[in-house]
């Protein structure tokens, strides 16, 4: 691709001007440096890409884009670029170079502090049901029609977005849901393109320190950027913080919530509780009118799904196939429902913070079961505040904590079980404590009582633990069925 058309929509001055130059490869990865390739100086946490300025130029690189003045002299066969933001820059032409694939995809963002993950599946299930071909990035994985590729970051780098929407694009789809997450928005991930619609769930203190964000008020405005990157903006009225997050917008705003003053808003909430079952049903008003029912409990369930419906009434997609495609609608790892008894329930969670985890909790609650257990562990090499705290949600919201071993990484699974029980300690909560999950999964549903809710926290869609560095394979639905076997139980 010529340079010039690279540089199109980019705002730049430049230095050794040849537009015409044939550009074979974007790079902004060192390690990827090739003759030909325009190599964009990214300034990170622990590394400043403008330090590989030299090396690009030594291996054949034809431009170099720059945020800062090189310490070195750039000789007259390299064009240099110099722009306000080298990430915002990288956006762009990401974008151009691979022909700006968002213009011929329908892109919806989801944003917020919970709920994007099962907000975006849900948006899958029903857009597919009406007919369209629908893509997906996310915390869990990104879905390009058959294939599904393993995430490292919930909104991936401008490069990699742009990558999968032309993958998308190439593979038949005609829209495609993301979440979209501060640090992605705040690092320019998700410029050079136009949001169809922008969707705000909610914001609570996260992501607040060393390396994420300064300040819950610099969290609160980087949620706020998506609602200038987006046509439609549609947003939960019930957060108190709703009106800050579109403070600046430049799209339409629609609201939703159980506010009956929002535009699209749920009615007549009614938890459902069967032997291993919870469900919640409720009636949708305003902007549509019909009622709906899940098979995932919880307030914040129907706070998901009227977030999907408020965003597939876009897509002209009939109630019907919205209340089909919500029934059928799940979520690895995120309330998920397994079917082990006719006596009680068991569910996997990826709550993993004590935020988290008392949100959980706190619904199960509201559904009166015999009992919550609640099986968890904490990861190593984290902080052990964050040990001490889900320890005492658990012991004040659980009628038993199993304690088990998660990802104790190079730490020893012991030590971070005394840490804690610790939490626990602060209250008169009862407690097991069994180092190895798999057993500790056996004793949970060989102990379920009638009326039981077993919670397994923690591990949500992880498929491995990590220990001394080496990832190994568990994922705890094997593990389930591992032990139904076992001991002989059957499930209908």
């Amino acid at each position: 691709m010529k340079l010039g058309r690279m540089l199109e929509r980019l705002e730049y001055r430049i230095q050794n001007e040849d537009k015409d130059s044939e550009i074979t490869s974007l790079v902004y990865d060192s390690r990827k440096l090739e003759p030909g390739c325009l190599f964009v100086c990214i300034k990170g946490a622990a590394v400043d890409g403008h330090i590989f300025a030299k090396e690009a130029v030594e291996k054949g690189a034809k431009a170099i884009v720059v945020q800062e003045e090189p310490e070195i002299d750039i000789p007259q066969s390299v064009t240099l670029i110099r722009v306000e933001d080298t990430r915002y820059a990288l956006a762009l032409l990401s974008a151009a170079w691979f022909g700006h694939p968002a213009e011929r995809l329908k892109v919806i963002g989801v944003t917020g502090t919970k709920g994007k993950t099962t907000t975006t599946y849900m948006v899958k299930s029903i857009l597919e049901s009406a007919g369209y071909r629908v893509g997906l990035i996310g915390t869990i994985e990104a879905v390009i029609g058959e294939k599904k590729i393993p995430a490292k970051n919930t909104t991936p780098e401008s490069y990699v977005i742009q990558q999968y929407f032309r993958e998308m694009l190439d593979a038949g789809c005609d829209a495609c849901v993301m979440e979209v997450s501060s640090q992605g928005l705040m690092m320019h991930r998700t410029s050079g393109f136009l949001f169809e619609i922008g969707i705000f769930t909610n914001i609570e203190p996260d992501h607040i320190g060393p390396n994420e964000h300064a300040s819950f008020e610099e969290y609160l405005a980087c949620k706020g950027m998506l609602f200038r990157q987006c046509r439609t903006g549609i947003v939960n009225c019930d957060d108190v913080h709703y009106k800050d997050v579109i403070k600046d917008h430049t799209c339409t705003i629609e609201t939703y919530g159980f506010s009956p003053q929002a535009d699209l808003y749920a009615a007549n909430t009614k938890l459902i509780h069967r032997p291993g079952y919870l469900g919640v049903q409720y009636e949708v008003k305003g902007l549509a009118d019909f009622a709906v029912e899940i098979d995932v409990p919880g307030k914040f369930s129907v706070y998901n799904s009227l977030t999907a419906i408020a965003i597939c009434r876009h897509f002209n997609v009939s109630a019907e196939d919205m209340k089909k495609a919500l029934k059928e609608a799940k979520v690895k790892g995120r309330i998920e429902m397994v079917k082990v008894s006719d006596n009680f329930s068991l569910m996997i969670d990826y709550a993993h913070n004590a935020m988290s985890l008392e949100s959980l909790l706190t619904t199960l609650r509201e559904y009166e079961p015999g009992r919550i257990v609640c099986l968890f562990g904490c990861g190593g090499n984290r902080s052990r505040m964050r040990r001490y705290e889900m320890g005492e949600v658990s012991g004040r919201l659980a009628d038993l904590s199993v304690i088990t071993s998660d990802n104790p990484r190079d730490e020893d699974p012991q030590a971070i079980i005394d840490d804690i029980k610790v939490g626990i300690a602060k209250t008169n909560g009862e407690y097991v404590e069994i180092v190895d999950r798999k057993e500790a999964i056996r004793y949970a549903i060989l102990h379920g009582k009638p009326g039981d809710v077993i919670v397994l926290a923690g591990k949500g869609h992880e498929d491995y633990q990590e220990i001394k560095g080496v990832k190994y394979p568990m994922d705890e639905r094997d593990l389930i069925a591992d032990v139904l076997k076992e001991e002989q139980l059957s499930v209908k």
